[in-house]
């Protein structure tokens, strides 16, 4: 039977790095025919982090990488045009989108909105077998339980707010064969961002100086669930593999299709013309994917801490209670203790690593609150997917550091 070939879209700084090596990986066979990797970045010289694995994916005969502005839509136009005497690309895996918290919303609608719409559009256009967009979890889960995929969290702010506004208009597109995939919070091998990086790096300042991790938001009870980057791009595959199987879009409505809310500002409509109209009801096969573990703040960073060798606790009551109203002045606290040290730490390596772009510097997204829980279910009943890491260990967090020190990448401070 012959293999797809696909395109990955965006993502190259957040998980496409993991998804084009679980697409062709270094050993092994390739699941794709030839993989295309396009976004903003430049790879050589790279203008972003890549990591080792990335790297060795580069320099396969049937993958090649194009630097493209994807805000621009006859630029993602000609990024679906094959190479002469190939086979045009029937995989699209969208991970296009603006990740930074602080972005200010006319960036959001054009790096996340406006640049999903393009490649969707265009995609559409092409008649491709399968386009699978992620969703990270920018939403505000509830304390308790979990959500599954016919559940109304709340976008999370701006960021969430068009990032789940890009969900309606993707949906909205005439014969696109979508799956959307909301993950949980990702961690894993050449991860360089998020809540739960941040906590490694700052564990591994505490580990350092030999004492307990601090955190904030006693008694942390709240889930954080967690899913490996090498399961989200897992999740991606079987998602294309399963629409691909049912037949397209139609039927993958009938046996997955979610109801996606409005969630924005009424007015904006008039504004901005890539907007679904609040009153137009919008369908698309929608899965959720996260491990098995089901962790609570508190779980996640006790096990983090004692892969550095410490322990964890919280901040007391006066620290904690400041967090709520003014955040702003515990983060500089914090970062005041934390990247001294850091500093120490790389320069006192062996070998030193001076020029790592990890840092235990963090910033307020990361020290805020997260309450992030959804249930992967429905994606394992309907596509059979199952997690390979069933959980965030300590031993999970000691591989992705052996292989950021093998890189030369996270300093080694062993004695």
């Amino acid at each position: 039977m012959a293999k797809h070939n696909a395109i990955i879209f965006g993502g190259v700084n957040t998980c496409a790095r993991a998804l084009a090596a679980y697409l062709v990986p270094s050993d092994g066979e390739s699941l794709v025919e030839n993989l295309r990797i396009v976004d903003k970045y430049s790879v050589s010289p790279p203008t972003t982090y890549l990591g080792a694995e990335f790297k060795q994916v580069l320099e396969k005969p049937n993958v090649t990488y194009r630097q493209a502005n994807l805000t621009v839509a006859s630029t993602v136009a000609t990024c679906f045009d094959p190479p002469e005497g190939q086979e045009p690309y029937s995989y699209v895996f969208d991970l296009t989108g603006e990740v930074q918290w602080d972005r200010p919303e006319a960036v959001q609608i054009n790096n996340t909105l406006r640049m999903a719409r393009h490649v969707g559009l265009e995609a559409a256009k092409r008649g491709v077998t399968a386009y699978v967009r992620i969703m990270p979890p920018f939403y505000e889960c509830k304390d308790k339980g979990a959500h599954d995929e016919k559940d109304d969290p709340k976008p999370d702010g701006v960021i969430g707010t068009w990032w789940h506004e890009t969900m309606r208009t993707l949906g909205a597109i005439e014969g696109l064969n979508l799956v959307i995939l909301r993950k949980a919070l990702v961690y894993g091998p050449y991860i360089d961002y998020g809540p739960i990086m941040s906590s490694i790096s700052m564990a591994a300042v505490y580990g350092y100086l030999k004492q307990p991790v601090k955190g904030l938001w006693s008694p942390g009870k709240h889930p954080m669930h967690t899913v490996h980057v090498e399961d989200v791009a897992g999740a991606f595959w079987a998602c294309a593999e399963w629409i691909a199987s049912v037949g397209g879009r139609a039927k993958a409505d009938e046996l997955a299709g979610e109801e996606i809310p409005f969630h924005n500002d009424k007015s904006k409509v008039s504004e901005i013309s890539e907007m679904v109209p609040p009153d137009r009801k919008v369908v698309a096969p929608f899965f959720n994917v996260e491990d098995d573990g089901q962790l609570a703040m508190v779980d996640i960073a006790t096990r983090v801490a004692k892969a550095f060798g410490t322990s964890f606790e919280f901040f007391n009551f006066m620290v904690n209670t400041m967090a709520k109203f003014k955040l702003e002045d515990v983060v500089e606290d914090i970062n005041e203790a934390h990247v001294s040290a850091w500093t120490t730490m790389i320069t006192e390596a062996n070998p030193p690593v001076p020029n790592t772009h990890f840092s235990a510097y963090t910033d307020i997204y990361n020290l805020k609150k997260h309450v992030i829980a959804f249930k992967a279910d429905k994606l394992k009943r309907l596509t059979g997917w199952k997690p390979k890491h069933p959980e965030l260990t300590e031993d999970e967090v000691r591989d992705l550091i052996a292989k950021l020190k093998a890189e030369g990448s996270w300093p080694n401070n062993d004695s």
